[in-house]
């Protein structure tokens, strides 16, 4: 299983190095992230395996500016987003990193229509709704465009959620155990759509999970074992 640096002459999107995490509890200090350095090359499909509480998760919210490092630097696009301002990283993230979760995180007021508009509407298009049924029609699901999550299947947010996540072009699309309240045969529909549609915009995917065969199905996997990369 292949880490750290490996594609020689390609160029690098997002780079960590040396970063780590630290957080307070009960017991004292805890080091969920221990020194990561790696390299995500543009264009790739890189997975992330590794056993619960490894670090798999927090090391996305790391690299998407979720989460603070307690040390080290992240620097997506030639950009160091880890000395980045609150608003400045908000609107670096809007227009260049797409977040899918596990448990889809739509806002349950609006129609799936108007969840995958937000992003654009955000940064002011003026063509956000045209934009947003065209990715909805991508994932198919053109004929949902006015209905709310409640009315939709847990497979069908998903895939307003992967819209939502792509209607940007974002450079880097992170996703977080996708499948992972999805049966086989839904997850396996999400996945295609995943593969093809980052593949279609040019997106650089790093997709976390725990399917060692489908992390397999990426062009470069790794693993992370108690805050670090996996040897």
């Amino acid at each position: 299983m292949s880490k750290g640096n490996t594609k020689r002459g390609k160029k690098p999107l997002a780079q960590l190095s040396n970063v780590k995490l630290s957080l307070g509890s009960d017991a004292g200090k805890v080091d969920i992230l221990r020194g990561v350095s790696l390299d995500i090359f543009e264009g790739e499909r890189l997975s992330i395996v590794g056993p619960s509480g490894s670090g798999k998760t927090t090391l996305l919210m790391v690299l998407s500016g979720l989460q603070n490092p307690t040390s080290g630097k992240v620097k997506i696009g030639g950009r160091i987003i880890t000395t980045m301002d609150e608003d400045d990283l908000a609107a670096f993230r809007r227009d260049n990193v797409g977040i899918v979760f596990q448990n889809f995180h739509l806002v349950p007021t609006m129609t799936a229509l108007e969840n995958v508009s937000t992003p654009l509407e955000f940064a002011g298009d003026e063509k956000a709704m045209k934009k947003a049924e065209d990715v909805l029609k991508a994932v198919g699901l053109g004929h949902r465009l006015t209905h709310y999550p409640s009315q939709l299947s847990g497979g069908e947010q998903q895939r307003v959620a992967l819209a939502r996540a792509l209607v940007v072009k974002p450079k880097l699309l992170l996703a977080d155990e996708p499948t992972g309240n999805l049966d086989g045969e839904t997850g396996e529909t999400v996945i295609k759509q995943l593969f093809k549609l980052s593949k279609d915009y040019g997106t650089t995917l790093v997709l976390v999970t725990h399917d060692k065969t489908l992390a397999k199905r990426c062009t470069r996997q790794i693993s992370m074992e108690d805050g670090k990369l996996a040897k």
